[in-house]
């Protein structure tokens, strides 16, 4: 954790840091709560990196690698991201798939993103669809759980998100104030927020963000409860020699997903279910915004090619319009724009 950044108005306080690999941002409505909050905040995040992480030889994931297929005891704390992993795999159909661990690898993601795009080796890109999420097996009266010999666990597609609903959820119970917690993006709010909802730009990136990114059409919502979460093909991508690759690995063919969107953003009850519909809306392709619609997700989706698509329940008024995460149903159609803020 480097030390936080901080900034104050008459009724919030922010910070921010890096942790996990991303930006970390904490608001609270009570600044007087902002540092204790802080602390507890980076306690958190050092348990689920310990729990989660797929680059530290150390983790409880990276036990499973060693384990043979045999059940091995783990926390609470990870049985649990193991469980919201699970949930949303099934949720997806899946399309969120937490045994693509191999094909991450494969691809050149083997560890920290800042290191990946500094890597030149050679990669050869093959078809190999991931193992599949009922090859898993979580125990949770035993706290065990088995994963096949072979099979290799990824929980970034779900883990940062459960992290951000379980640490604004903590922060909202012991300081009693309104909480906003977001990691690389994806947020989680807790408590009594602003009397206007918390303001969230949801912004289009249409480049690296390590070089300077442009960015595309944004929003501003104002989130009152539960979590928003956005996902993109073009924020983190490295080269291979002549390929160009990015995260979102499809499960079908363990590459990364071939895709009509470049940017999804979605809101739900949790961040960690909205984070889930995003990859997935991504992974699905054509027709995502209809998934995404029979689901009754509000969201935003940025097509390559700059259109702007967003399902019933997303705020197509003025910027700041409040955002309802459940207001969407199979009803109605979607509304696209071009090149504007939804």
């Amino acid at each position: 954790m480097s030390a936080p950044l901080t900034s104050r108005s008459r009724t919030t306080a922010a910070a921010q840091w890096r942790a996990l690999g991303t930006t970390v941002r904490v608001v609270v409505t009570d600044p007087a709560l902002l540092e204790s909050c802080n602390l507890i905040l980076a306690g958190h995040l050092a348990e689920v990196d310990a729990a989660c992480s797929r680059f530290r030889a150390d983790s409880e994931l990276a036990a499973l690698d060693t384990a043979a297929g045999s059940p091995v005891r783990v926390s609470p704390l990870f049985a649990e991201a193991l469980d919201i992993a699970l949930r949303a795999a099934e949720a997806t159909d899946g399309a969120v798939d937490p045994t693509v661990g191999s094909a991450m690898d494969a691809i050149g993601y083997d560890r920290d993103f800042t290191l990946v795009r500094e890597d030149d080796r050679p990669i050869r890109l093959t078809v190999k669809r991931a193992p599949g999420w009922r090859t898993v097996r979580l125990d949770r009266e035993t706290g065990t759980v088995t994963v096949p010999t072979g099979v290799h666990l990824d929980l970034g597609a779900t883990a940062k998100a459960w992290a951000a609903d379980k640490a604004a959820a903590i922060l909202a119970a012991t300081a009693g104030c309104g909480v906003l917690v977001s990691l690389g993006g994806d947020t989680a709010v807790a408590g009594e927020p602003p009397a206007d909802g918390w303001q969230i730009r949801v912004q289009d990136i249409t480049g690296p963000v390590q070089e300077t990114p442009t960015q595309g059409p944004y929003a501003t919502v104002g989130l009152h409860s539960g979590g928003l979460a956005t996902s993109g093909t073009a924020a983190r991508t490295w080269r291979r020699a002549d390929h160009t690759l990015h995260h979102i690995i499809d499960p079908l063919t363990g590459l990364p997903a071939q895709t009509p969107w470049r940017t999804v953003s979605v809101a739900a009850a949790t961040c960690a279910e909205a984070n889930a519909a995003t990859t997935a809306a991504l992974v699905k392709g054509a027709g995502a915004e209809r998934w995404l619609t029979r689901r009754g997700l509000p969201a935003r989706l940025v097509a390559q090619d700059g259109l702007v698509v967003t399902t019933p329940g997303w705020p197509t008024h003025p910027r700041g319009a409040g955002l309802c995460q459940h207001a969407a149903g199979p009803r109605g159609a979607t509304s696209p724009h071009r090149g504007t803020a939804a």
